[in-house]
């Protein structure tokens, strides 16, 4: 992951900012993460699968990211900064959450139906690839926006994953590969939430006054 200088996202994208594609983009980018987590939590509680679920976790995140961002999209940096932190430290909690969650379920669960995971998977994968082409033009600008392209990015990512898990509980009869997911995507929640949190304050420190 390339680090940037925060002293030259005021001006990197200005017509970024004021763009309507980019505010018509995050609000498509919203909706669906808002129906897909509904579509996981159904799928996650009916197959027993942890990687859905927490994939269910991580779509209300990004619908209410998405929001945030849509929030701030006309203030300064500062504000955009602030906007950046709060998701970031969402990101890293969501990470902790998945993590206590493969525990319990390790400790407790059975293992999930895979035909279920793996048709979710799927139709997830479609939907965050929708939204990470929408958002890729938008990947290099300020932490608000750079942290919005890293959720969507990390998001199929983690579909690809869940799918590959559905092919391992199928093949092995086993949790295992849904634990291992699980514990996979919040990895990726934390490497990604750092590097965010990071270039956020490195804003608010530059622009507080």
């Amino acid at each position: 992951m390339r680090a940037h200088s925060h002293h030259s996202h005021d001006h990197r994208h200005p017509a970024a900012l004021s763009d309507p594609r980019y505010r018509r983009v995050l609000w498509a980018a919203l909706l669906i993460n808002a129906a897909m987590f509904g579509v996981e939590v159904a799928g996650g509680l009916s197959s027993g699968s942890v990687s859905l679920l927490a994939d269910a976790v991580d779509f209300f995140g990004d619908a209410v990211n998405y929001g945030l961002s849509l929030a701030v999209l006309g203030m300064g940096l500062l504000w955009r900064a602030r906007a950046a932190l709060l998701k970031g430290l969402s990101m890293g909690l969501f990470g902790v959450f998945v993590l206590g969650r493969t525990v319990w379920a390790l400790l407790h669960g059975i293992p999930p139906e895979p035909l279920t995971m793996g048709l979710i998977a799927a139709l997830a994968l479609a939907a965050n690839v929708t939204v990470a082409v929408m958002l890729y033009a938008w990947r290099e600008g300020d932490a608000n926006m750079r942290s919005v392209w890293l959720c969507s990015r990390n998001d199929a990512i983690g579909n690809l994953a869940v799918a590959a898990a559905a092919l391992g509980v199928f093949g092995s009869g086993s949790a295992w590969p849904d634990l291992l997911v699980a514990a996979l995507m919040a990895t990726l929640a934390l490497t990604a939430a750092w590097p965010v949190v990071r270039q956020a304050r490195a804003e608010m420190r530059s622009h507080a006054w």
